[in-house]
């Protein structure tokens, strides 16, 4: 288990070097970077975030894709990262390994579910990690490259950058304060006749008929809401239950795993779901990514924040957690039900399928 010398963001460390000659050009040469606890490393246990699950299951045989891949591009592995058990949490949270420690706001939680993985570049102690960080906008562009195969090719510039104008009023700091940086940001790079409005809730609403399955009072009279949104929600947390269930249910039927407060109920509450309304869900993806891909287009990029508002306080009673989880998810659905990409950094650059802003979540095909 790793100390405070590390912030708590290590399970386990070791150096694995490059596959490759030192004496090789490669695109990671010279990087570092962490595992997160989910990737199979030949030889390794893999531990999902959860001393039972490593003690029911053997070292790994084979090595996960993205791990050689980065290795074959030269970067050095330092160890693995602490996760949420199960990677059923977006807290950041593991009652066994320890939480690894925010380092920007050491009395809130660090996130998920890779904690550890966030800490371990935040904290300086690689330079990338995979569940996927990295330190600055460069290494981050290279890895990307590395781990999508793609070629070194000019940026292109995207033909509309819309803005979820009802999802920002969803923080709880004024709206005006992301927003004006992202318009900023676009009008100095690519002008603003490119910056674009749209009432997100509506659009899904008008165009994914399939969610009146999920609405209900419950959901309309949440605070902090965008109705259709919180239905997209629904689905996805409902799909999300069927798939943890489908994989995961007969282990933790029988094994009966020691799990942490919150992941613990959840993970039950999954594997004792139904699979009822499952064909709906699946409608509602389909809808939805017919509905992104005409909104966006080839190169069209849809703004909308990251999470509500900061990280919660270190011993958040559980309640104050479920009603931000309940408000990030009106968020992260979109991109989870539709199968875009989703990314985040703290500069705006654009290449093609790569892209990066400040404060705020930016989803493209």
């Amino acid at each position: 288990m790793a100390g405070e010398s590390d912030y708590g963001a290590f399970t386990e460390k070791f150096i694995i070097h490059p596959s490759s000659s030192p004496d090789q050009e490669l695109p990671l040469k010279g990087l570092t970077f962490a595992v997160k606890d989910i990737f199979d490393m030949e030889g390794y246990v893999t531990g999902f975030g959860n001393p039972d699950w490593a003690r029911t299951h053997s070292a790994a045989t084979t090595t996960a894709p993205a791990v050689l891949a980065v290795l074959s591009g030269g970067a050095t592995c330092m160890g693995r990262t602490v996760m949420d058990e199960m990677a059923y949490s977006i807290n950041g949270e593991n009652k066994h390994y320890g939480t690894p420690k925010n380092i920007c706001s050491p009395d809130r939680l660090p996130g998920g579910s890779s904690s550890g993985s966030a800490v371990a570049v935040a904290g300086m102690l690689v330079d990338f990690s995979l569940g996927w960080f990295a330190r600055d906008a460069d290494i981050l562009n290279r890895v990307g490259r590395v781990l999508l195969q793609l070629p070194e090719v000019e940026p292109v510039k995207p033909t509309h950058i819309t803005i979820a104008e009802d999802c920002f009023p969803l923080l709880s700091i004024p709206s005006h304060r992301v927003t004006s940086v992202l318009v900023k940001s676009v009008e100095k790079l690519f002008g603003g006749h490119i910056v674009k409005y749209a009432c997100l809730g509506d659009y899904v609403k008008d165009n994914v008929p399939t969610l009146k399955h999920f609405k209900g009072d419950r959901l309309e009279n949440q605070e902090y809401n965008v109705a259709p949104l919180a239905a997209l929600s629904s689905a996805y947390r409902r799909l999300e239950r069927y798939e943890f269930k489908n994989n995961h249910g007969e282990w933790v039927s029988t094994i009966k795993p020691d799990l942490g407060p919150g992941i613990s109920e959840r993970v039950w509450t999954a594997v004792r779901s139904t699979d009822e309304n499952l064909d709906v869900c699946h409608s509602v993806k389909t809808e939805l990514r017919a509905a992104l891909t005409a909104l966006l287009g080839d190169h069209g990029i849809l703004a909308i924040p990251t999470v509500p508002g900061l990280p919660p306080k270190l011993q958040t009673e559980s309640s104050t957690l479920k009603t931000f989880r309940f408000r990030a998810f009106i968020l992260l659905s979109i991109a989870g039900m539709s199968s875009f990409c989703q990314a985040l950094s703290r500069s705006l650059s654009l290449s093609p399928r790569y892209i990066r802003t400040s404060h705020f979540w930016v989803i493209f095909r």
